[in-house]
């Protein structure tokens, strides 16, 4: 997370320009009937918001205005579907907001880098998946939870530090050279955390996964020499 005193204004107005119309695109696509008639989808996403608050809020704070802290974006778009994860995104940023852990005019700039850029990879990686078909839910696990968690967290990183760079506000540390071998300490967690939630969740509750097609993973296959009933 990057404070608003490390990002020029052009930064902030070009972040806010990205997000508040993908912002509302995510809300008019979002299934609001489906929402409010079912309490079960109303409990995930109240319960899912307030547990990426609680993870965005275990953080370290550096004194030069940068913040590390890990996503968690990609189990939250295979778990309610991106337009309903954008929206969830920026419900737990506000709660960041009114408890001063993030920067107002920074929040289009946080928002495209750590709500958009996951839910895109996201996105992009189960449609990928899903034209291939795989019967395997192992594929599932480690393509869209594992490494579409490790690949939001690389271009995060390094999109936020080519920003800050761009910017020339933020002094570069030192060990910049270095930066390539500090990643691999950054995205393994991130990864891990992301697909055992989503490991959990297709073994113990499938059905609360929105991207998971149930029918295809868990159905077993029909067989000539089955017993007919």
């Amino acid at each position: 997370m990057i404070g608003a005193e490390l990002l020029s204004s052009t930064s902030l107005t070009l972040g806010w320009l990205i997000y508040l119309p993908v912002l509302l695109w995510a809300v008019v696509r979002a299934p609001w009937v489906e929402l409010f008639s079912d309490s079960r989808r109303q409990h995930l996403l109240f319960g899912t918001v307030f547990a990426l608050f609680l993870l965005w809020l275990v953080r370290r704070d550096f004194d030069t205005g940068v913040s590390y802290h890990f996503i968690g974006m990609t189990a939250v778009t295979l778990l309610l579907d991106w337009p309903l994860a954008i929206v969830g995104g920026l419900i737990a940023q506000f709660g960041l907001v009114l408890l001063g852990r993030q920067d107002l005019a920074a929040v289009g700039v946080n928002g495209t880098l750590l709500i958009l850029l996951p839910v895109l990879i996201t996105e992009c990686v189960a449609i990928i998946v899903e034209r291939a078909q795989p019967r395997n839910p192992f594929v599932y696990i480690f393509c869209c939870g594992f490494f579409a968690a490790a690949l939001s967290a690389l271009l995060c990183l390094t999109l936020s530090l080519g920003l800050l760079w761009y910017d020339g506000l933020f002094a570069m540390p030192e060990w910049l050279e270095d930066f390539v071998g500090y990643l691999w300490l950054l995205i393994f967690p991130e990864a891990f955390i992301n697909g055992m939630v989503i490991s959990a969740l297709v073994v113990f509750s499938p059905e609360w996964l929105e991207t998971f097609n149930r029918t295809r993973y868990l159905s077993a296959p029909w067989k000539d020499d089955d017993p007919k009933s």
